[in-house]
């Protein structure tokens, strides 16, 4: 598919241009922070906690500590994106490394790679990242460390599942018999045939992952105050209800929707887009 036919189906997918679209907005508000930002994140304005939404100056209104939610919320966005998508991406590649490997011939090692890959599903995410908190302390290296962990033995299923598949489709046998090398036949035919796939769910993967860090910080595993963070934000709040001031946690939370909302309409998309029988 050429970039034109892509750029063209993109624009005639709505929900994934939105998704997109959100990204590409969050991405670039939590790079601008510093210039966009109306405060810096650990201001107080003491004299105006729980200020609600619309005070003067502060357009999201003012948390228990009397920091500006606008900033905080600017501000924490470079905390989930960084946290979500580098580890994911560097998990991706490491996946595709493994399940290529594991896939194309099967062997002792193949066969360890695999079974290193079911035990570390034995270990539900949650309770992972408790046990890395009680080893390396809660924060942000947790945070990375807890979601590669967790995302690689699905992602290499993925691959191995895939290069399972295409090793054993005709055109492998026929290169082979053509006299192709194996490396040839992993990284020019079968690579490209399960980065596509791999793509769509890591993608898809991400608006859950978005869900599960905001998670942790929400049970005080993941960034530690003071730092900006969404899902520590809605703890916060959580707590200020009772006082009547839900707009501590409602902005945060709402971010954190939208978010993960983009990253599944984006993922479905890139399903649409990318099926070679579109």
């Amino acid at each position: 598919m050429t970039i034109s036919t892509f750029l063209r189906r993109l624009s005639r997918h709505g929900l994934a241009l939105l998704g997109l679209g959100i990204f590409l907005a969050a991405v670039a508000l939590s790079l601008a922070a510093p210039w966009v930002a109306p405060y810096d994140p650990l201001a107080a304005f003491d004299g105006l906690r729980l200020a609600p939404p619309g005070t003067p100056g502060h357009l999201l209104g003012l948390d228990n500590q009397g920091h500006d939610i606008t900033s905080r919320l600017i501000w924490g966005g470079r905390t989930i994106l960084a946290a979500s998508v580098l580890p994911i991406v560097f998990a991706a590649l490491v996946s595709l490394a493994l399940g290529l490997l594991a896939g194309f011939r099967a062997s002792a090692f193949s066969e360890l790679i695999m079974r290193t890959m079911d035990m570390l599903f034995a270990f539900p995410m949650v309770l992972l990242a408790i046990g890395l908190s009680a080893v390396l302390g809660s924060g942000y290296p947790t945070l990375i460390i807890t979601l590669i962990c967790s995302v690689i033995p699905y992602l290499t299923r993925v691959v191995y599942r895939d290069t399972r598949t295409e090793v054993a489709k005709e055109y492998v046998e026929a290169l082979r018999a053509q006299g192709a090398s194996n490396r040839d036949i992993l990284f020019r035919e079968i690579l490209p045939n399960v980065a596509t796939p791999l793509l769509v769910y890591t993608t898809s993967l991400l608006g859950g992952m978005v869900v599960f860090l905001a998670g942790l910080s929400f049970l005080g595993l993941g960034v530690q105050p003071p730092q900006a963070d969404w899902g520590r934000m809605v703890g916060e709040g959580a707590q200020m209800m009772i006082f009547g001031s839900p707009h501590i946690a409602t902005a945060p939370a709402v971010a954190i929707v939208l978010l993960s909302l983009a990253f599944n309409w984006l993922g479905d998309g890139l399903r649409d887009l990318l099926d070679p029988y579109q």
